[in-house]
């Protein structure tokens, strides 16, 4: 990559990162009522995106063979019933992800 090319990547970033930052104050600057649907997706997005993670993590795991899916189910439970008792996605995530990574490191070797 050339020296042009290397800070025109650099400026697109750059931009992009300013313009993902001020967009929401200059869309709705304050002392304007936020829209309704705006209001709803922020309501909605965080549980739908973690649904979406959970079916993510999930989806190449085999219930017919191997380990037969254990790590996966203890550690999603793990996550469950972190996030029910502490209402925390960034603990019952990070807490699900230890325990699946001792679990299929040092357990279901």
């Amino acid at each position: 990559m050339t020296h042009t090319q290397m800070l025109i990547t650099l400026a697109v970033i750059v931009a992009g990162t300013v313009l993902t930052r001020f967009l929401p104050y200059i869309a709705f600057p304050e002392g304007r009522k936020i829209p309704d649907y705006v209001l709803y997706l922020g309501k909605v997005l965080a549980p739908a995106v973690f649904a979406l993670l959970v079916v993510y993590c999930l989806r190449n795991v085999q219930f017919t063979c191997g380990t037969y899916g254990i790590p996966e189910i203890i550690a999603l439970a793990v996550v469950v019933v972190t996030f029910l008792w502490k209402r925390s996605m960034l603990l019952s995530m990070a807490a699900g992800t230890i325990l699946y990574m001792v679990l299929v490191q040092a357990v279901f070797v």
